[in-house]
């Protein structure tokens, strides 16, 4: 099976061509450019500045178009895809248009805060593409043959047959038993907050310990019994395999999301900040 390109290769690089192209101009037209002896440099002020700023507004509104335009399911204006390497690509340009729109001037105000805010969400954005690129991979990886599904039936299948198989050894092998799934219900449940989803498989596990109490268990048994908790190390050592996995699979997915909790209320930010940076020139100066 051919695979799909990814948002970086999409159509051989349009958008990183494109992107390029806009970067190579602006420079060139910068390094053209001769200021009135006045300004004595290229900057905000100039007629250059204006038009680098209003490009450099008018890509940033439209980049955070990419929200919508992955909504809306039915939409013929190109595919998400298409949108999301052009996000990527023409958002990083960003640097080299507001930079020269800026003059490379900064200082304690709201322009150079909407600049640093800008270089925040081009940041928080790189991190979001390594995630998207790197993750799916490991996930894929991870999951095998199974899905997400899949896998805690399966979960749910052992527990069944661990607790089968626990109601034939003693009292204390029932308790470890018990108390293994009903802690993952309750205490130490798949998922659960952030900060669990984020630990993955290096989460403190119940099945885990319970395999541990009972192998330590298994040693004073002896006959059918020994052969009874043989079989229930087995199935419980199965299922803290699969845990394993499906915790795994929650951590990549976490991680290929919590870069939005930075990268969108930066942007919104970025957007006040744009605002008043437009007010403060065309109002105040």
């Amino acid at each position: 099976m051919r695979q799909q390109p990814s948002i970086l290769e999409y159509r051989r690089g349009r958008y990183l061509k494109l992107a390029l192209l806009l970067s190579v101009a602006a420079v060139g037209v910068y390094a053209w450019h001769e200021p009135p002896v006045v300004y004595l440099k290229p900057y905000g002020g100039t007629w250059l500045g204006y038009a680098l700023g209003s490009v450099g507004a008018v890509l940033i509104l439209w980049l955070m178009l990419l929200g919508i335009r992955k909504r809306r399911y039915r939409s013929s204006l190109g595919t998400v895809q298409g949108w999301t390497s052009a996000h990527v690509y023409l958002g990083a340009s960003l640097l080299v248009i507001v930079t020269l729109h800026s003059g490379f001037e900064f200082g304690w105000n709201v322009h150079t805060l909407a600049y640093a805010l800008m270089a925040l969400v081009i940041a928080s954005g790189a991190v979001g593409v390594y995630a998207y690129l790197h993750y799916p991979a490991l996930m894929t990886k991870n999951l095998g043959d199974d899905t997400l599904e899949v896998m805690l039936l399966k979960i749910n299948d052992l527990d069944r047959k661990c607790r089968r198989l626990a109601l034939d050894l003693p009292d204390q092998v029932n308790a470890i038993v018990t108390k293994a799934t009903r802690a993952r219900e309750r205490d130490a449940p798949l998922g659960g907050n952030l900060r669990r989803q984020l630990a993955g498989d290096r989460a403190r596990c119940p099945t885990r310990d319970a395999c541990a109490a009972l192998i330590a268990l298994g040693a004073r048994y002896a006959g059918e019994q020994a052969k009874l908790n043989g079989q229930l190390v087995s199935a419980m050592t199965r299922k803290s395999l699969l845990i394993d996995r499906v915790r795994r699979d929650l951590r990549y997915r976490a991680l290929m999301e919590i870069w939005l909790y930075a990268h969108v209320p930066l942007s919104f930010a970025l957007l006040a900040a744009l605002i008043s940076h437009v007010v403060a020139v065309f109002y105040f100066w």
